[in-house]
């Protein structure tokens, strides 16, 4: 009896490191799967300014009460809501890409409600209140209709990339179709086989 207890200890073991051995090699190929997956954009809506446009010149007033003028620099407006959990998790990749490209790029963030929630949210997130906005006009004008919503505008003033982000990789992608003079990587995947890299501008890239 102590032997076949024994052997069937034997037999067990050889299946748990065979089913370890079969999940490396499946963790391996989703791996390589995904490498080989072209990169999903941000999701370009047909509603609001188009690609090309001029921004509007909106009166605009951040948390801390100094006025912003969205056509005055190169700058990622995002949309987002304290009560929109997907919005909170993008925003560490925004703080990373405003440190890097603080001398290109301006991050400013956009919403509307009531502004003591927003100065919580901000203070809790540790957010700049000098580049935090609150307008319905804003978002109307863009017609913002599900969060969160991201803007890439150009140094002239004009919409350079737009769509509904979801992840690092949505965000990411507003600065390659801007690079490639796409209005999304979904349109520039229709035009070419072509996979594009993706790739964030560097500081003193052309605007």
């Amino acid at each position: 009896m102590t032997e076949a207890l024994l052997v069937s200890n034997v037999i067990l073991w050889v299946l748990v490191v065979a089913l370890g051995l079969v999940a490396v090699a499946l963790t391996r190929q989703i791996g390589l799967l995904h490498e080989r997956i072209a990169p999903v954009g941000a999701l370009a809506t047909s509603a609001g300014l188009d690609v090309g446009d001029d921004v509007p010149e909106l009166a605009l007033q951040t948390l801390d009460g100094a006025e912003l003028q969205l056509a005055a620099q190169r700058t990622l407006l995002f949309f987002l809501s304290p009560t929109c959990p997907v919005c909170e998790t993008i925003l560490p990749t925004l703080k990373r890409i405003e440190r890097e490209e603080a001398s290109s790029l301006r991050i400013v963030l956009a919403s509307d409600g009531d502004p003591e929630e927003h100065a919580r949210f901000a203070r809790e997130k540790q957010l700049d209140r000098s580049a935090y906005v609150l307008s319905q006009e804003l978002g109307m004008r863009f017609e913002v209709a599900k969060l969160p919503y991201a803007v890439l505008i150009d140094g002239a003033g004009r919409v350079a990339a737009k769509g509904i982000v979801n992840t690092r990789e949505h965000i990411e992608s507003l600065f390659e179709a801007e690079r490639l003079q796409v209005a999304s990587i979904q349109e520039y995947l229709q035009q070419t086989d072509e996979i594009p890299m993706l790739e964030l501008p560097r500081a003193g890239a052309e605007s």
